[in-house]
């Protein structure tokens, strides 16, 4: 009898702790928030040049500069958060972070469970291989060993057109995995794999597959801080911050829409 007594013990502890990692301040406009005077974001810290590690183990990139940008339009102190990229949507929507500024691309299985801010870059997946391959286009891929991050979008699409998949934690790792001779080609986002090569990645650039809209996650329940979010993206627009951003890291402007 001794031990279902402890289980139901157990059970009602994690209910109590899940219960309480949703609790949030309310502000007055209705908005959700971890800590009413802070702007706490979530990203991976494995995503360069999105959002990586400084020495002391802080966040910095692209995203992290855009949540950092977005927290003080809003008005409030903006606060990182890392966690693994493929625990970012389940982190979100438990009352982890506010919200995950992390490079998410807009999609409808997403969209059943989380809100989408309007986009605040413009991407796209691309096959990237060594320089000596014969893979070009997604045609080439049937039966092809394929290295994509767990969790992403790439590796949804890598699936189209070939099941040899091989999953890591990072775009990055399958990347250099792929530059010291593993696998036949990896599936991520351009602009990290343009970035890739300019550090020294023994890869090449083939098929741009398709394009993809990025946006910050925001729990369902938070309408509020949705609306907030995207009037804060709007003035960013407007006032060359975003722009300035993606110049920073890229040399050139992917905040906005393609022609």
């Amino acid at each position: 009898m001794r031990r279902p007594y402890i289980l139901l013990l157990l059970s009602l502890f994690m209910i109590s702790m899940l219960t309480a990692c949703v609790q949030k301040n309310q502000l007055s406009d209705g908005t959700k928030l971890i800590d009413k005077e802070k702007f706490i974001f979530a990203a991976s810290g494995e995503f360069k040049p999105f959002s990586y590690l400084n020495d002391d183990l802080s966040m910095t990139g692209f995203d992290v500069e855009v949540g950092n940008a977005v927290g003080k339009e809003l008005g409030l102190e903006p606060i990182q958060k890392r966690m693994k990229f493929k625990g970012l949507i389940e982190g979100i929507k438990t009352g982890r972070a506010d919200a995950a500024v992390a490079s998410h691309t807009i999609n409808t299985a997403r969209a059943k469970q989380v809100s989408f801010s309007t986009p605040y870059y413009y991407s796209g997946p691309q096959i990237f291989t060594r320089p000596d391959s014969n893979i070009k286009t997604v045609e080439d891929l049937k039966g092809k060993e394929v290295a994509v991050a767990k969790g992403s979008t790439y590796a949804d699409t890598a699936k189209k057109y070939t099941s040899n998949l091989k999953m890591y934690d990072s775009d990055i790792t399958a990347l250099k995995a792929l530059s010291i001779g593993r696998h036949d080609a990896v599936i991520t986002d351009f602009v990290t794999g343009k970035s890739a090569k300019k550090e020294g990645f023994k890869i090449e650039g083939q098929q741009l597959i398709e394009r993809s809209e990025q946006a910050i996650v925001v729990p369902k329940d938070n309408p509020e801080l949705l609306k907030r979010i995207n009037d804060a993206l709007h003035r960013l627009r407007d006032n060359g911050t975003l722009t300035r951003i993606s110049k920073k890291y890229f040399d050139e402007d992917i905040t906005k829409k393609p022609e």
